[in-house]
């Protein structure tokens, strides 16, 4: 049994925190993980700016409300999904994700989650365990599935190196430089020959 896990943003959506800088006209929000490796680093960054702007989660979840998924995103995953199994491995926030979700049909998705004051403030975020992506694709592995990896981002890193086979995906150019053993596919095209030449690899 083979299956795909893709990560979500940069992948499928535009970047929620860098939709959000440009909603919000704060430029220090589009600090992403293309960026920074640490990702609670990040996250202690945007939720003290949150509360410097005093920005609350319903303000994230409109920014979201006005956004597409990535041009081509829904007719690759309806497209993969006839092939084989899919899974989404984000270190977005279920808050976050749903209506998103929605436009690309449900997929599964694994991810975390934001937690919230009373007034709807963002107060902290609780991982659905450490190293949650490179987790779940040696989850899989125990199995006996056969993974196949696709990411942009730092993060996204050790899932590829955890899967058995992977690339990168419109990854900026710093992560293709010091990832020159990784193939970087720009299209969906490009993409879908990959996982295909995985499937078919039996």
């Amino acid at each position: 049994m083979r299956l795909v896990c893709l990560d979500l943003e940069g992948v499928l959506t535009p970047e929620i925190w860098i939709a959000f800088s440009e909603a919000t006209g704060i430029p220090e929000f589009r600090r992403t993980t293309r960026d920074e490796p640490d990702y609670d680093k990040l996250m202690r960054f945007r939720i003290d700016l949150l509360a410097k702007h005093n920005l609350k989660l319903g303000d994230i979840q409109k920014a979201i409300g006005g956004m597409d998924v990535l041009e081509g995103a829904a007719d690759f995953v309806r497209s993969l999904r006839e092939r084989t199994q899919l899974i989404i491995l984000s270190d977005t926030f279920e808050q976050f994700a749903k209506p998103l979700m929605a436009k690309l049909s449900y997929p599964t998705l694994f991810c975390n989650r934001i937690e919230t004051a009373a007034d709807g403030s963002v107060s902290g975020y609780s991982l659905r365990q450490p190293s949650g992506k490179k987790c779940a694709v040696a989850a899989f592995k125990t199995l006996n599935f056969k993974v196949f990896a696709a990411g942009d981002s730092f993060n996204d890193l050790a899932m590829i190196a955890e899967a058995d086979s992977g690339c990168l995906f419109r990854a900026p150019e710093k992560i293709r430089k010091d990832n020159p053993h990784l193939f970087c596919a720009d299209t969906y095209g490009e993409l879908m020959e990959k996982i295909e030449g995985f499937l078919n690899n039996r």
